[in-house]
């Protein structure tokens, strides 16, 4: 059985995605990758070892931050070479998403090492699932400049972006991001969710105006959350001649429910007044 495990699965390093919260949140593959594996390579060793613990797995641990990152990689690609396999996890969800991984993965490319990914959770995947807002189409910022100017310059840049925006943000600087957000962005629809998958999970969704009155109110949330933003509103530009010509084309090979929300989909216009355009094309 092991031969065949050490077939299906080389030398190489692992990418293991990790529950952002509930500790049930983690795939079997992602399981039987860290029972497999030689090393494990983490953020932090006493947040991995909870984890570890709890499943019943017991494997080398060893650190990898943006403190001791370019310590490390010499010294993880030194037991790769010795026939080891590594898996890289971080402290919740996916790894490489705003933690110091990247760099590791890039080298490991560049030296031809086997690399793979075992999906899982991620808190970017699931804030915007809660929030209610578009999800065809999503820009991920990371973390938001810290400092007044720096963050200013930064939402000038996104500002245009035709996509929701995501972004994580501490509850000491969120009120300050959400009036530098709403300043440049105007007042579009937001959600604020924090404690992702445990029990005090939470989203408030408003006005980005009335997410900063209600912070002001109660004050901010604690711990880390996600911020999650409308994309700015698509001009009626997209106007009425364009839409029926649009519909009278689809109404040729489609219902009418189904014109009205194909169009529905693409304008973000409600879909009711799509329909009521394209019943009365096709009467």
């Amino acid at each position: 059985m092991k031969s065949e495990q050490n077939q299906i699965n080389p030398v190489g390093l692992y990418i293991v995605s990790t529950p952002i919260g509930n500790l049930s949140d983690i795939t079997m593959r992602a399981l039987d990758i860290l029972k497999l594996v030689d090393l494990i390579v983490c953020e932090d060793t006493r947040v991995s070892g909870n984890l570890l613990t709890h499943y019943g797995i017991k494997k080398p641990l060893i650190s990898y931050n943006d403190y001791n990152a370019s310590e490390r990689r010499p010294e993880i690609f030194a037991a790769i070479n010795n026939g080891k396999r590594v898996a890289l996890i971080s402290d919740a969800g996916t790894p490489l998403i705003s933690d110091p991984g990247y760099k590791l993965v890039r080298e490991a490319l560049e030296q031809n090492i086997y690399v793979t990914a075992i999906p899982g959770a991620s808190s970017v995947l699931t804030a915007l699932c809660l929030s209610g807002l578009p999800s065809n189409s999503f820009y991920f910022g990371g973390f938001l400049p810290s400092k007044s100017e720096a963050l200013r310059s930064y939402i000038e840049t996104i500002a245009n972006i035709p996509s929701t925006l995501i972004f994580f943000e501490s509850a000491r600087r969120l009120e300050e991001s959400l009036i530098a957000l709403h300043a440049a962005l105007s007042d579009r629809q937001a959600a604020i969710v924090r404690e992702l998958t445990k029990l005090y999970e939470e989203s408030k969704r408003g006005k980005l105006s009335e997410l900063i009155e209600n912070i002001k109110q109660d004050g901010a949330p604690k711990g880390e959350v996600v911020l999650v933003i409308a994309p700015p509103e698509q001009e009626k530009a997209i106007n009425d001649e364009t839409i029926e010509s649009q519909l009278k084309i689809l109404l040729e090979s489609h219902s009418v429910k189904e014109a009205a929300g194909i169009i529905a989909e693409q304008t973000d216009r409600p879909r009711k007044e799509i329909y009521s355009i394209a019943l009365k094309i096709k009467q």
